[in-house]
């Protein structure tokens, strides 16, 4: 059986997917794009979105260039 919080990260990785900015430079519309789709109701903190995405980016679902500024 899933646990809670698996099942909160399963969501937003498939919200993730789903609004994939695909010609983004940056995060910024990915979470814009979650605001926006859910009504300004869900805020995605960094703690929560880089984790997702560098899991998704492990098992192949997106592809991105890492870079720090």
């Amino acid at each position: 059986m899933s646990k809670p919080s698996d099942l909160v990260q399963g969501t937003l990785d498939m919200l993730i997917l789903k609004n994939w900015p695909w010609s983004a430079s940056t995060a910024g519309p990915l979470v814009g794009g979650l605001k926006q789709m859910s009504s300004d109701v869900l805020g995605v903190s960094d703690g929560s979105l880089y984790p997702s995405l560098h899991k998704l980016e492990q098992r192949g679902w997106i592809t991105a260039h890492w870079k720090f500024e």
